[in-house]
């Protein structure tokens, strides 16, 4: 398979899952790398990358620039809060400018979903979709399923429960359409007014009972609660929900053994997560991180044409 060909990694919507296995094995030795002491290899050298974040973050777009640089392309970032964007340039000319400077691939960040694809819709350059909107974020669904091969040697048949915010986690999606092509039983659990509408014809199964929809489960992938929407009025308050939806290292008992605890980051520590299990052995997060530059380093790799001679010891 040749992933070179494909210009874009807007979501895992229509990635296959053979497209999927290719992007975990490359990240294994990508982590390698990541351990040496000299940090760099010559894959991308000559290759420009730029990373254009409408939305902030810390943990997606640091994790982007360094799986770049330890690639030896060129990186650089677009701050949006102090370019021509505040002086009302539109999406299309923002784009275009910068195509103009000649970077092989746009990493993009935005509030509105779709916007990825449109920028990859008028743009010669490769684009990743680094999250857009309530939509997508293919690359952390990606690391997070490495970080799960990882600790449990296959994806194949596992029952993996996401837990929390569903109605505005585009990584909730992105998780979903990949675990999905892997026989996984996904599980989505949380109040009623944070679930979709027909959430089940994505083929998971709704719980609104946390006890009940990590019964026996192998992992539980816990959201970022967004203390924004708690202003809506979509529950009551923090305090209920922590009471209702916060996992703590007692509920593990509930489900499978040697269950594992993913979460996206940031986290909110007494709101959906309890800091004994944020600490806890069986809480990836802290890998997810790590593993995050590598599935990164993988991603780019492979979509600007890398060489497996070049990543070798």
């Amino acid at each position: 398979m040749n992933f070179d060909e494909r210009k874009d990694l807007l979501g895992l919507k229509d990635l296959s899952k053979e497209e999927i296995e290719l992007i975990l094995d490359t990240a294994v030795p990508m982590k390698d790398v990541i351990r040496r002491e000299i940090k760099k290899v010559p894959a991308l050298r000559g290759k420009g990358m730029i990373t254009v974040f409408y939305e902030n973050s810390t943990r997606t777009r640091t994790s982007f620039e360094l799986a770049g640089k330890y690639l030896s392309a060129d990186t650089s970032n677009l701050a949006v809060s102090t370019s021509s964007v505040q002086k009302g340039e539109s999406l299309k000319d923002t784009i275009k400018t910068i195509e103009m400077m000649g970077p092989d691939i746009l990493v993009m960040r935005h509030s509105m979903s779709g916007a990825p694809h449109y920028v990859a819709r008028n743009t010669t350059m490769r684009v990743i979709n680094a999250g857009d909107g309530t939509n997508e974020h293919p690359t952390q669904a990606l690391l997070d399923m490495f970080s799960i091969r990882e600790r449990k040697g296959t994806l194949e048949g596992l029952k993996v429960a996401i837990v929390g915010d569903i109605l505005h986690s585009r990584v909730a999606r992105s998780n979903i359409y990949g675990l999905s092509k892997f026989g996984c039983e996904v599980r989505v659990v949380g109040p009623s007014t944070l679930m979709p509408p027909e959430i089940e014809r994505l083929g998971v199964k709704q719980y609104f009972d946390l006890k009940e929809g990590i019964s026996g489960v192998d992992v539980i992938n816990v959201l970022r609660i967004q203390r924004e929407r708690q202003r809506t009025g979509l529950f009551p308050s923090l305090d209920e929900y922590a009471e209702l939806y916060m996992l703590r290292p007692e509920h593990l008992k509930f489900a499978g053994d040697d269950a594992i605890v993913l979460h996206p980051g940031p986290m909110n520590r007494g709101i959906e997560i309890s800091t004994e299990l944020a600490e806890s052995p069986n809480t990836l997060v802290n890998e997810q991180v790590a593993n995050g530059v590598a599935v990164r380093m993988a991603l780019l790799f492979l979509m600007m044409g890398g060489r497996k001679d070049e990543i070798a010891a």
